[in-house]
């Protein structure tokens, strides 16, 4: 397979500093609905990037769960290998690729727990196996093989009946952004950045050459 010959010109669409948002949250929501319109598959998935003890990053898929001017919300397990990543260094970056659209948009900042109460909130309107799940997963860890899960699912199972609680290593992730960046493609490579960073509790919108 010849790698270095795939190519794709990017003339679907652009990027205006005029057309776009003054507010980077409007920007994402606008671009989000469109991206739900388009019935892109899983436009919810963004890639989390994490910075371990040793100083080395790793990334992961996770599915946003809300977002609104306080940050954007994500679960998982806060003993996974980004759980304890984020308790070491409470920094991240998400990345949402819209391939249909030929857009990317890029989000960084300070993460924190969202309340147990929110979690709470959220664990109690996952299907009955999801919220098994959670307890069944040691997520991050080695397993001798998928009979362990099954066989701690069904322990959950019995255990918890129909009425799981949300396990205390289980929960929510808010990242207060601080930077933004909308990426549009472009023909001939000239893409189309706009970046909005905070300065002064004021969101700043500037041009970034691709």
């Amino acid at each position: 397979m010849d790698i270095a010959s795939l190519r794709k010109s990017y003339e679907r669409d652009q990027l205006d500093e005029t057309a776009s948002a003054a507010d980077p949250l409007r920007q994402f929501q606008h671009w989000f609905d469109q991206a739900l319109s388009a019935q892109i598959p899983e436009a919810n998935a963004m890639t989390l990037a994490t910075v371990g003890a040793d100083g080395r990053p790793s990334t992961r898929v996770v599915l946003i769960k809300s977002v609104d001017e306080q940050g954007v919300v994500w679960y998982t397990n806060y003993h996974s290998r980004k759980g304890r990543d984020l308790a070491h260094l409470p920094y991240a970056a998400l990345q949402f690729h819209w391939v249909e659209l030929e857009r990317v948009v890029r989000i960084e900042g300070a993460v924190e727990k969202t309340t147990a109460q929110e979690s709470d909130a959220y664990f109690a309107t996952r299907p009955l196996d999801s919220r098994l799940g959670a307890w069944a997963s040691p997520q991050s860890e080695v397993i001798a093989s998928r009979a362990v899960l099954v066989a701690n699912a069904a322990m959950a199972a019995a255990r918890h009946a129909l009425q799981p609680p949300r396990p205390p290593h289980w929960g929510g992730y808010r990242l207060r952004p601080e930077r933004w960046e909308f990426w549009q493609g472009r023909k001939s490579r000239l893409h189309d950045r706009l970046r909005y960073r905070l300065q002064d509790g004021a969101w700043v919108r500037e041009r970034l050459a691709p």
